[in-house]
Parts: C-alpha cells; sequence; structure tokens
C-alpha cells in the first residue's frame, strides 16, 4: 500500500472547498456573535475520565485513546466539543447567571456516523446555560437556522421531539439498561413488533403509550394525537405544550414532529431538533436541551445548570450547498520594480487578491478568475478589465 493512502473515511480538503468551509466558519461564528456568543476553543485532547465525563457509552466507543508520554495517563481525541464547552461554563467561568458559548474545532470518530461519512467532521456549535425556560430552547433553534441562511440554505424543514415523553413512559417501569436500549433501537427503526415484544410487561397505559409512538410523526396534528393516545402524566404534558409554544414561534420554515425520535436518548433531556434541507441526504443541523452536564464538573451543586445547544459539521454543510464561484483576482506580472510592488501591495491592503505570475507560468490555471490584469500605462500601474 502506498505510504500517502489515507485511513478510510479521512481525507484532504483542497483549496475551492477550503476555502468555502473557511468563508462559511466565519460567517457561522460571526452569527452566533451577533446573537450574543463568546468564542471559545477547547484542546483537542484531553486526559480520558474529563473527556467523556456524563456523556455515557455512545461517546466513548467513538473516541480514540491513546497515552500520554509525560505522565502516562490516558488521552482522548475529542468524539464531539459540547463536553467540553460544558466543563469550561462549569469549572473554569463559573458565572452565576447566562452563559452563551460558541465553538468550531475538528473533532475525530473511530468509525463513520454513517456510510460516506467523514470521521474527522469539522464542528461547529452553540450552547447556552444558566436558563430553563423555552425561551432558550427558542433562541438556540433561530440560531441555528439562521446560521444555515447564512450558509445560503433554503427550503429549511425542522423536525421537533422531546425526549420526556419516552422517559416519562419508562420510569414507571421495570427498565434496565439493556432492555432501555433494545426500546429506543426499536423505536429509531419503528419497528412496532419489536416494541410490542419489549413492552409485554408494561402497565396498559404506558405500553399503549409506546406502542402509540410509532405512529405519532408528522404535521402539528400529531400534537392532539398525542395528547388522546398518551398518558396525561405531567411530564408529557409539558413536553406536548412547549413542542406547541415553540412550533408556532418558528415561521417561514416547514416544522414536523416525531415524538418517538429517540437518538441521544442518554444526552438529552428536553425539547430536541434536527433540521433538514432540501436535497441533503441527513439533518445538516441537530440540538436540544441537556440540562445538568455541567453538575459533574463543577464539584458544586449550583452548577447544575439548564443548557441547550446545537452542532453541525461544516464538512457535510459545504457539501449541501451551491458550490463558490472561482474568486475574482488580479493578475501582474513578476518584477521588481519599486513602482510595481507599491501597486501590487497598495491592491491588496484594499482587500484585493493580486496573483502575480511568475516566468513561465502564464497559462496555469488555479481556484482564482484573473478578470483583471495590472498593467504599466504611461508610468502608472492600472487595473484593467480582461
Amino acid at each position: 500500500m502506498s505510504a500517502w493512502v489515507l485511513p478510510d473515511h479521512i481525507a484532504d480538503v483542497l483549496p475551492s472547498e477550503a476555502r468555502h468551509i473557511e468563508e462559511l466558519r466565519r460567517d457561522l461564528l460571526d452569527t452566533a456573535r451577533g446573537y450574543g456568543y463568546e468564542l471559545v476553543m477547547p484542546p483537542l485532547l484531553e486526559h480520558l475520565e474529563s473527556l467523556l465525563t456524563g456523556t455515557g457509552e455512545a461517546l466513548d466507543l467513538q473516541t480514540f485513546k491513546l497515552v500520554d508520554q509525560l505522565s502516562g495517563r490516558t488521552l482522548g481525541l475529542r468524539a464531539d466539543t459540547t463536553p467540553q464547552v460544558a466543563r469550561i461554563d462549569a469549572h473554569l467561568l463559573g458565572r452565576a447567571g447566562l452563559t452563551r458559548l460558541c465553538y468550531c474545532g475538528p473533532v475525530l470518530h473511530t468509525r463513520p456516523a454513517r456510510p460516506h461519512a467523514t470521521r474527522e467532521p469539522l464542528q461547529l456549535g452553540a450552547e447556552i446555560y444558566g436558563h430553563a425556560g423555552p425561551e432558550a430552547d427558542l433562541e438556540v433553534l433561530q440560531l441555528a437556522m439562521d446560521c444555515l441562511r447564512a450558509a445560503k440554505v433554503g427550503d429549511l424543514q425542522v423536525d421537533l421531539a422531546d425526549a420526556r415523553i419516552v422517559s416519562s413512559l419508562l420510569a414507571a417501569e421495570q427498565v434496565n439498561d439493556a432492555l432501555r436500549h433494545d426500546i429506543h433501537a426499536a423505536l429509531a427503526i419503528k419497528d412496532g413488533s419489536a416494541l410490542d415484544r419489549l413492552t409485554q410487561g408494561f402497565s396498559p397505559a404506558n405500553r399503549q403509550g409506546v406502542l402509540a409512538l410509532v405512529h405519532l410523526y408528522g404535521d402539528a396534528s400529531v400534537l392532539d394525537q398525542a395528547a388522546q393516545r398518551l398518558p396525561a402524566t405531567a411530564e408529557i404534558s409539558q413536553a406536548l405544550a412547549q413542542l406547541r409554544w415553540l412550533s408556532a414561534q418558528i415561521p417561514g420554515a416547514a416544522i414536523s414532529f416525531d415524538l418517538g425520535d429517540s437518538r441521544g436518548y442518554a444526552y438529552y433531556s428536553g425539547v430536541c431538533f434536527a433540521i433538514y434541507a432540501k436535497g441533503a441526504s441527513d439533518a445538516l443541523a441537530r440540538g436540544g436541551r441537556y440540562d445538568g452536564v455541567g453538575a459533574v464538573f463543577g464539584h458544586r451543586i449550583d452548577r447544575d445548570r439548564p443548557a441547550v445547544g446545537f452542532s453541525l459539521d461544516l464538512k457535510e454543510l459545504v457539501a449541501a450547498v451551491t458550490p463558490l464561484a472561482l474568486r475574482a483576482a488580479i493578475r501582474a506580472p513578476w518584477g521588481n520594480s519599486a513602482s510595481l510592488r507599491a501597486a501590487i501591495a497598495s491592491l491588496r491592503a484594499r482587500g484585493e487578491t493580486v496573483v502575480c505570475v511568475l516566468p513561465g507560468h502564464e497559462s496555469e490555471v488555479d481556484e482564482f478568475h484573473c478578470d483583471r490584469e495590472l498593467v504599466e500605462a504611461a508610468g502608472q500601474w492600472l487595473v484593467q478589465a480582461l
């Protein structure tokens, strides 16, 4: 095998795509800053116990491990930045009120999330800590949508769910970890026959509620059906009311509901969402509420903070939007004259891209579209159209 072959699901990013990703990164971080989110830059690796604190088995399996040659301790290469940002909020900042943080950086996965996915996503996200009300859920959802709009993604489809619905149905039953995993796996593929078998020992009301979740997806009428078919526990009633309120606050996008969506069940604690766009094979952004995650970092009871956030992969996002045109540039001759160098420096200082044509390379093509050239006329350097 060639020494230059990269590992499976790992790839170089070439010039035009790299430029598009970088421009999206800047635009989306600026969008988050416009909402008041502060940028943080967690390290790529941490001690494993810190990196995986409170995250569950799924993230552990996605995390690369290595031994620190300085301390002998096991380190992990992050597979998700959200736990690191929660640690920063809880252990380093320690603010009593609201904290809004955003981030962007690579994460590494031991296995691709799905066929053809990269194992090195470029994860961008935002988190808000310190507010338990639905206003924080709405803000994060609006920010996620505005980020996608900044990337020129149209025809957004927002899919809403709430982790409290399934958790409420299972809370009153004798459910061990293995059974809980199997129920969530069956819900994920809407396997009614498997759920019928797995819930044999449930009370009639909870069993019928779990079985009903297979069919509770679609438009806003799903919420009315759920109110009739699910047990009227306080938690389920609150979840349905918040979903109804939230969906009414986001005009301009198609809204759907999937009350049996159990992805991230070990992580989310309330409203969760996925945002799709026409032509994309999977959700372009995912997020939701994950209250209490900071308590394991802060060593104080008051760090049991409410939290809501979202994340997306810039590499997936750039593949789902229209490629950028070649960047307009000015072609300039190579030369040693002070006036030529001064003219080129002045153009670059004004934000222009000036490509100097080195001797013998006049016909080469790259990702810049030279639609103008720098020419000398009457002792002055002028830019003229090609």
